[in-house]
């Protein structure tokens, strides 16, 4: 039995799939067959019941791959214990990024990053917080950065940054005469919305996420993107709510748009997440003091109440 026989079985198990599997796996599919039915054979047992399509597992096969999941991992964490003893930082390191951090923090980041640790290489992907969680709890992520809290017991969270929101208020709108704004000031019927739903309601500013979608005048609104929502406040369909980082980077010319709320500012919490497992640990912790690092210098807000994603 051999580890590598244990990662042909649990791409198998993923993808239901012996070419598939081979193809992640990055060999033959003639190999990983054999290889499988050679563990197989050393076990005395069907992993795999090949007659159905796709390829199922058998009775033993699900206690078998949830074993060599935990091999797999402790294996993967001796050489992690190797690595941070030598103190070699390095290595493939999957991670992903929520939609509306992506374009402003991985610019801010990543040259600086890739400078000071040249021998990591990431592997960066732009998902929703649930494709998140669900990569990270299959494997296929080493960590994500995300708004928290998520009250998920199967991950560590290790905030990153405070990020207020801000007001974007076109001239015509009824806020636009107000130096700073305020909760109590907003309707939800009023804010152009993102489709994953970030929300302020109730007074008290509640980001929250949720699929309904924002209804004005009988206009729905499904965007994907802050500049859509951007472009529409300009046509009279509303305000809508930015994160900070956003704000600063847009046209100079925009600028006259922008309100702050009045102290305490409500925020998000941006944190590194990953597994419980702490796998790769040592690059997690390059990640979080580089980043960290660097946003320290972009957002100077100090006093301001952080909102809850879920």
């Amino acid at each position: 039995m051999t580890i590598t026989q244990l990662k042909y079985v649990l791409a198998v198990a993923e993808y239901q799939n012996f070419t598939k599997a081979a193809e992640h796996t990055f060999v033959t599919q003639p190999t990983l067959s054999m290889q499988i039915q050679k563990l197989e054979e050393e076990l005395d047992i069907l992993i795999f019941d090949r007659s159905k399509k796709p390829i199922e597992l058998t009775a033993i096969g699900h206690k078998i791959v949830a074993q060599a999941q935990h091999i797999v991992d402790e294996a993967t964490r001796m050489q992690d214990v190797v690595d941070q003893d030598k103190g070699f930082i390095g290595g493939v390191f999957k991670i992903g990024i929520i939609p509306t951090v992506m374009p402003t923090l991985l610019p801010m980041f990543l040259k600086a990053f890739t400078k000071r640790y040249p021998k990591v290489q990431l592997s960066i992907e732009e998902l929703s917080t649930q494709e998140l969680m669900d990569r990270l709890a299959e494997g296929h992520l080493d960590g994500a950065i995300a708004a928290t809290p998520l009250h998920d017991e199967r991950i560590k969270e290790r905030p990153l940054y405070y990020e207020p929101f801000v007001g974007y208020i076109p001239e015509h709108h009824r806020l636009f005469s107000k130096k700073n704004i305020e909760p109590s000031d907003l309707e939800l019927e009023d804010i152009l919305l993102l489709k994953d739903g970030h929300c302020f309601r109730e007074g008290v500013v509640n980001l929250c996420q949720t699929s309904k979608k924002s209804r004005i005048d009988g206009f729905e609104l499904t965007s994907g993107s802050f500049e859509t929502l951007i472009k529409l406040t300009h046509e009279g369909l509303g305000m809508t709510l930015l994160p900070y980082l956003h704000s600063i980077d847009l046209d100079p010319s925009h600028s006259r748009y922008l309100r702050y709320f009045k102290a305490p500012a409500p925020a998000r919490e941006i944190s590194l997440i990953y597994p419980k497992s702490g796998l790769k640990m040592q690059i997690i912790d390059a990640l979080h003091q580089v980043i960290t690092g660097i946003v320290r210098g972009a957002i100077k807000f100090q006093d301001v109440a952080i909102i809850s994603p879920k």
